[in-house]
């Protein structure tokens, strides 16, 4: 099998390029590094099956040769950059899929979108299901990437409709793990970031507002599950392990054994309340539920940066 994964170079691509790999099969990774970085697919280089393709998804991609799978992972994905970054959002959401969606289309290939629980922007419904249709505002700051994801899936469902394309959708809900970048601006690395420099840990509002953190081994199997389903409407992958960000930041605190203060910020504006996967599609369609504890996850989450820092040494913090 041979695989195209835009966006293969970031945080949950080059894992995905991993997992693939490990199964035998022959990747593409197609990144332009507006928020990858090569070093998460440098221990690949060199591979027999592996090659890394430096293209923006945004601008048409044609290859030789076979296509069995287009995994469009391409977009960024914090609020840091595609507040930085608005409009390259709102391309890779709807000019990238495209790309991608014609790829697959010229190549018969299986396609898979990911797309993200912000679909469901500030959810009136929680748990949220595949049903609910969403509360986002669209002409927020945050719109630009929930808004573009949105018309990613119904760009895809277009295609699966008008062409018989066969899509999978997976609504991918707060993942973390190594590779992510510190300076991501997402509240995972930044409470590691902060934990291990010895600073204080930022709260925006009074950390009442919840999340629910998947290991990036639990949400790599369900793509993979999913990627092999017969299921063209959307599926939620997650973590339905519900935690406010003030217990969060504690229990970051608390494994890393650090003693440093919780400070309070404004709250960003139209950020979630709540984010809750109800994930029983994906237990009945796939099998598949979560099997990393919290605790655990972020064990060998907060090893990789204590790693990863050590090796930078004094001087400017790592990114």
């Amino acid at each position: 099998m041979r695989a195209v994964i835009t966006g293969g170079a970031g945080f949950l691509g080059s894992h995905l390029c991993d997992h693939l790999l490990a199964h035998g099969w022959d990747v593409l990774c197609v990144d332009n590094l507006a928020t990858g970085d090569a070093r998460n697919v440098a221990h690949l280089q060199g591979h027999p099956h592996f090659e890394f393709l430096h293209h923006d998804i945004t601008r048409p991609l044609a290859l030789d040769g076979p296509v069995d799978y287009v995994l469009h992972l391409a977009s960024p994905a914090s609020p840091a950059d595609y507040l930085k970054l608005p409009i390259e959002t709102l391309e890779a959401g709807a000019l990238g899929t495209r790309n991608s969606l014609l790829l697959a289309r010229a190549h018969g290939a299986r396609f898979l979108l990911a797309s993200t629980s912000e679909c469901y922007g500030d959810p009136e419904v929680t748990p949220q299901p595949e049903t609910y249709w969403g509360h986002v505002n669209p002409i927020g700051p945050r719109s630009v990437y929930d808004e573009a994801k949105r018309f990613a899936e119904a760009l895809t469902m277009a295609f699966h409709r008008v062409h018989g394309l066969d899509t999978r959708i997976a609504r991918i809900f707060n993942t973390y793990g190594p590779r992510m970048r510190l300076n991501d601006g997402r509240v995972l690395p930044n409470f590691i970031h902060q934990a291990l420099t010895g600073q204080p840990l930022t709260v925006y509002g009074d950390g009442q507002q919840t999340r629910s953190f998947c290991y990036v081994a639990d949400l790599i199997e369900g793509l993979w599950r999913l990627m092999q389903a017969d299921e063209h409407l959307p599926v939620n992958l997650g973590n339905p392990h519900e935690v406010t960000i003030l217990e969060f930041a504690r229990l970051v605190r608390e494994l890393a054994g650090v003693d440093v203060p919780i400070v309070h910020r404004p709250l960003p504006e139209d950020d979630p309340r709540r984010r809750c996967p109800d994930i029983s599609k994906a237990r009945r369609l796939l099998g598949w539920e979560p099997r990393v504890a919290l605790e655990d996850g972020l064990r060998q989450t907060l090893a990789f940066y204590r790693a990863q820092l050590a090796a930078a040494g004094p001087g400017p913090k790592i990114s």
